[in-house]
């Protein structure tokens, strides 16, 4: 692999809802090839798609994304709340952005982004190029200080590489790589297009290896499952719960323990 290249494509205009986004980006990249990956910011898929709404109360609008709270501790601004929200995403104030909205608004993540990535991608193959298209967001990490784009949307992109099952330079057995290229890839764009530069997509060229067909795994794929989930719950929550658990089970035990001297 001799490298690949990434950059910023200029001239984006401001979005607004129901503006037809695959067309915008089509006029943007007439030069787009086959194998180039589109990386696009949530926020002008939301934009285009209505998700800017009326919201005096933004904590209300969190509460309102929020299925499930991971964590929560005590911030400058109020109460930083790490929850899961409803496409499966664990993130900070459930991907609700009010930066760079009018006052008095929020703006939500799109209602599906591998459906959106999908539209997006399909519009340049009728075209000719046969393209990957990556919907991005900013998420912390856990251990980790700062913030980095991920893919939350994908089409006709690899989300992972999977190499277990292969050898290693040294011929040792790969039993638990799987690197997650569409992260890396939105990590990688997210260098070009910058947080206030209003540059929102970028694209990837030399990756031709990458490019899928439409109908391969989304990134919703890349969401843990409960079941392999070991860090569900911030460690304040965890323990928390573990203490419930164990109070109402002795307190139960001391129940059945009373029932049955009587």
């Amino acid at each position: 692999m001799a490298g690949y290249s990434v950059w910023a494509v200029p001239g984006i205009p401001e979005i607004a809802a129901g503006d037809d986004l695959a067309a915008i980006l089509l006029d943007a990249l007439p030069d787009a090839e086959d194998g180039d990956i589109l990386v696009i910011s949530s926020k002008i898929v939301a934009k285009a798609e209505g998700r800017l709404i009326a919201a005096a109360d933004r904590e209300q609008a969190i509460t309102d994304e929020t299925v499930r709270v991971v964590a929560t501790r005590p911030s400058a601004a109020g109460v930083t709340r790490i929850v899961e929200n409803r496409l499966g995403i664990v993130q900070a104030a459930a991907g609700v952005d009010s930066s760079n909205v009018p006052a008095g608004h929020v703006l939500l993540l799109p209602v599906d982004p591998d459906a959106s990535a999908r539209r997006i991608a399909a519009a340049f193959r009728d075209r000719g190029a046969r393209v990957g298209v990556l919907v991005t967001d900013t998420l912390g990490r856990p251990w980790r200080v700062g913030q980095t784009d991920a893919a939350i949307g994908a089409a006709g992109v690899r989300v992972v590489d999977d190499l277990r099952g292969t050898r290693d330079a040294a011929g040792r057995p790969l039993d638990v790589t799987v690197p997650a290229v569409a992260d890396e890839l939105a990590a990688a764009a997210d260098l070009v297009k910058g947080k206030a530069a209003s540059l929102p997509v970028a694209v990837v060229r030399g990756l031709d290896h990458l490019v899928a067909e439409l109908d391969a795994p989304g990134a919703r794929t890349l969401v843990r499952s409960a079941e392999q989930d070991m860090f569900r719950l911030g460690s304040d929550e965890a323990y928390d719960e573990g203490y419930r658990d164990g109070y109402d089970a002795g307190f139960r035990e001391a129940l059945d323990g009373d029932g049955d001297e009587s």
